[in-house]
């Protein structure tokens, strides 16, 4: 039985319903498999429609939706009205980018003579890759879960998703997936397009189901590593979009550091405890110049976390991780404490009290290394630029990694900017990593162990990419090719492509 429990009192709520079983999920896949032909028939202005149907059928149950999401996750009406906006924004961007049409990446080289001799007619354009399995993440109950990217990019591409709900926030998940399969029905499409599955027994023969074609997930290094080995060990393995976090360093150069110390360490402080530190991208180590002005920003940050309180997880799993990867920094060699939050006034609830620790440069291994799920920030001291280049050559590939410079520190900002981009998937220069914008230029990913896929985004207009395959036509008459390939399309069919080597839009 999925039991729903409240993270504020770590107490048992209401049973949300049994574990999806080995036959029911075996059929439940089948069904939807066969809605691919359905999805595709519609076309992308049908998927637009459907998606934009899903998006209002959300925001009528806003209310109840924050409510029951509150109750699970603790995270707060605000945040999470935030979060559901954010989550119906998406599903309708996703409905511009397939009207749009570029995504379909459409060729045509027509037939003629090369310098190789003949060429046949050549066309090609993505399509939809099939049934897609997506895991919900615990920390965001709609962008990241039932409702959000992977479910929006994936049906907008044109494949059905089956859902494997998050046991945090099972009954969330729930009537999320009412209200998508509602949407669904609305614009005229089988509610089956989308389907939820509960339990973790059900989550791994998701991933083992021959009907799956691909899988995305965002969750913990563990279990996505897992997960990823068995799409890899399937009679025909499939690919595996996994998100399983990191560091995510934050440098702050010299004349940054002497002119805005105090802005940057209140900003910081802020960074790393937003959501209770529950963030994929929190920066977890900060590199600050040794000297008077780190020695201020260090002061101001120590005196922003001391000032700051506890505040209740998400759930008994992240509590003992954070409790855990807390306990392993404060015993590594050369961290020493800084600054610890007020602890709260219960003993009920699973709870993450901030934590500002700093290691020795020379001490930069181990467990500091490590991501640490939950309020937590590392503080590191260099002295010269090559010290810190150095240092930062220790620290693993990341989804960010954050750039504070003025115009003295250009020279130094350059060489930054230079390596770290070889290793994380987005730079952010003078601001913080703790917010990722759902837009056409966003990138959300980075090398492993970031991401499974260095490639890819599971953010932004690109992430539909996942979820698509090339196929080229060679010599197909022009009344059986795809829409947007035949000479002559029709408006509504009209997208960008590329004809003979030039684009033409």
């Amino acid at each position: 039985m999925v039991t729903s429990f409240d993270p504020r009192t770590g107490k048992p709520t209401e049973d949300v319903g049994p574990d999806t079983s080995a036959d029911d999920l075996a059929l439940l896949c089948l069904r939807a498999a066969d809605l691919a032909v359905e999805l595709e028939e519609i076309g992308r202005h049908g998927r637009a429609a459907m998606l934009r149907a899903m998006a209002d059928a959300l925001e009528a149950d806003r209310e109840l939706l924050i409510e029951a999401a509150d109750r699970e996750t603790a995270l707060g009406p605000a945040r999470l009205g935030g979060e559901l906006t954010r989550t119906t924004f998406q599903l309708r961007f996703f409905a511009d980018v397939i009207e749009d049409g570029g995504y379909l990446e459409a060729t045509i080289d027509h037939a003629g003579d090369t310098a190789m001799g003949p060429r046949p007619d050549l066309r090609k354009l993505l399509r939809p890759i099939g049934l897609v399995a997506v895991f919900g993440a615990s920390n965001f109950p709609f962008a990241f879960s039932v409702p959000g990217g992977d479910t929006a990019s994936a049906l907008a591409a044109g494949c059905p998703v089956v859902i494997k709900g998050h046991e945090a926030h099972p009954r969330t998940s729930q009537l999320c997936a009412v209200a998508l399969r509602r949407g669904a029905a609305a614009a005229q499409v089988s509610a089956d397009v989308v389907s939820l599955v509960l339990g973790r027994d059900a989550g791994t023969a998701l991933v083992l189901d021959p009907s799956i074609r691909a899988v995305g997930f965002t969750g913990s290094l563990g279990g996505g590593r897992a997960l990823h080995s068995l799409a890899s060990s399937r009679p025909s393995p499939i690919p595996f979009y996994g998100e399983l976090g990191a560091l995510n360093p934050l440098v702050v150069c010299p004349s940054a550091a002497e002119n805005r110390s105090a802005e940057i360490a209140t900003a910081l402080a802020n960074s790393f405890t937003l959501g209770v530190g529950q963030f994929c991208t929190k920066p977890g180590l900060a590199f600050v110049p040794a000297g008077s002005y780190g020695d201020a920003l260090v002061a101001t940050l120590t005196e922003a976390v001391n000032a700051k309180s506890a505040s209740v997880l998400l759930n008994a799993r992240v509590q003992h991780g954070f409790a855990d990867g807390t306990a392993a920094l404060l015993k590594s060699p050369g961290v020493t404490q800084l600054a610890r939050a007020a602890a709260p006034d219960t003993q009920e609830g699973w709870w993450g009290t901030p934590l500002l620790l700093e290691v020795s440069p020379t001490a930069l291994e181990g467990a500091v290394l490590d991501e640490c799920f939950g309020p937590v920030l590392v503080v590191v001291r260099y002295g010269t630029g090559d010290e810190l280049l150095a240092l930062l050559q220790e620290v693993g590939p990341a989804l960010t990694a954050t750039i504070h410079a003025d115009d003295a520190d250009r020279p130094l900002a350059q060489r930054l900017l230079a390596a770290l981009s070889a290793r994380v998937g987005r730079v952010v220069w003078n601001a913080y990593p703790t917010g990722v914008a759902v837009a056409w230029a966003m990138h959300h990913g980075g090398p492993y162990p970031a991401t499974t896929d260095a490639l890819h985004t599971s953010v932004g207009a690109s992430s539909i990419r996942r979820w698509l395959r090339p196929v080229a036509y060679q010599d197909v008459p022009q009344e059986l090719l795809p829409a947007e390939l035949i000479d002559v399309p029709v408006d509504s069919q009209r997208v960008p492509r590329r004809v003979d080597g030039r684009l033409d839009t």
